[in-house]
């Protein structure tokens, strides 16, 4: 961890990142839905991890990208 990066090869670390996070994401998420019927406390606990690697991806785009759009959920309504 001692090694000295340019600012490319950061970028390239962070979009890797955020490539993982994504897909921890969804196979998390796919692993939730498999798991509802049969063992709800897997489910609950697959969704929790979906959660975080969501909230990681969120944060290195946000590093990545700042200033962006503002992220939506799915399901939830804009109240003004």
């Amino acid at each position: 961890m001692t090694d000295v990066v340019d600012a490319d090869e950061l970028l390239r670390r962070l979009q890797r990142g955020r490539q993982r996070a994504t897909e921890e994401e969804r196979a998390w998420r796919e692993r939730a839905q498999a798991l509802t019927a049969t063992d709800p406390d897997g489910a609950r606990e697959a969704a929790a991890r979906a959660w975080a690697f969501e909230a990681v991806g969120r944060v290195l785009t946000e590093i990545v990208c700042p200033g962006g759009p503002p992220p939506t959920a799915e399901g939830v309504k804009q109240v003004t």
